[in-house]
């Protein structure tokens, strides 16, 4: 959770220095002293096409809160740096997995897991975040320039949906955001993060009893017709989050859930509804 581009070097250095680990102390064989000094990486070093520049330990935290990480969760953090995320994520009970091209901040954070006591739950892999599979993930954290965040965005956006993602200070362009918090307290720079929950895909003509419904669909947001014996009723206040959708035909609202080529849900009267797949 802790890449930068070598452009921010200056910024970085003066508004980010590394933060401790919060929570409990040390345990296992090996104290703090003793981890970081088989490896203490410094603020700005280079890397792979890129710095690295710690996330503030408050930053850490509130991602985690903005996932709703549960111990039923596997996050998966792009670019792990020192480890810090990974292990706090898995002090909440998920398994947690880094991704780092660096091989001695790999090593790092291996020791400061175990010595962290999570060492069963945190796993760091030495790798290419292109060239790593992360499918299974339930949460995707990053802290990445935007031109590397779009080149992950259409790996992103087959992901199951309902993942979440959430990213450190950068954004995907034009897919908004679905939550944006920041950190006032405890972070001295980069203090901002985004979340998306990937949405299922919806987009084509579904058969809804006698109607027809006509959805396009950009990222979270759906738009379209509702087609009855030749009147055509466009929907409004469309949206999807995860496999739940609303939208909004005349005068009804719908929820419902999407499951594949299948879609189900009620009115806002309280009247049931179904959809099927008929031409994606």
């Amino acid at each position: 959770m802790t890449i930068l581009h070598k452009s921010f070097v200056a910024a970085a250095l003066v508004a980010a220095g590394a933060m401790a680990f919060s929570g409990p102390g040390l345990a296992q064989t090996e104290t703090a002293s003793e981890v970081t000094s088989v490896y203490k990486p410094s603020v700005g070093q280079s890397g792979k096409d890129v710095v690295w520049v710690p996330t503030s330990q408050a930053l850490v935290d509130r991602m985690l809160d903005m996932a709703e990480l549960t111990p039923r969760d596997h996050l998966v953090d792009l670019g792990s740096g020192d480890g810090r995320l990974v292990i706090t994520a898995a002090k909440r009970g998920a398994s947690a997995r880094g991704i780092e091209f660096n091989p001695d901040l790999v090593a790092l954070s291996r020791r400061t897991a175990q010595a962290e006591g999570v060492g069963n739950r945190a796993r760091f892999d030495q790798g290419d975040i292109f060239k790593s599979d992360f499918s299974n993930a339930t949460v995707v954290t990053l802290f990445l320039l935007p031109d590397l965040n779009l080149r992950l965005r259409p790996t992103l956006l087959n992901m199951k949906p309902g993942t979440r993602v959430v990213s450190n200070t950068f954004t995907m362009d034009d897919w908004e955001p679905d939550e944006t918090a920041q950190v006032t307290q405890g972070c001295a720079g980069h203090c901002t993060a985004y979340k998306w929950v990937i949405p299922a895909k919806v987009q084509g003509t579904w058969r809804m009893g006698d109607k027809q419904l006509v959805l396009t669909q950009k990222y979270q947001m759906v738009e379209g017709t509702l087609r009855e014996e030749g009147a055509s009723t466009p929907i409004s206040e469309g949206r999807i989050a995860g496999t739940k959708i609303t939208f909004v035909a005349g005068d009804q609202r719908y929820t419902g859930e999407i499951s594949g080529r299948t879609m189900q849900g009620t009115t806002e009267g309280g009247g049931r509804w179904n959809a099927t797949l008929m031409k994606p």
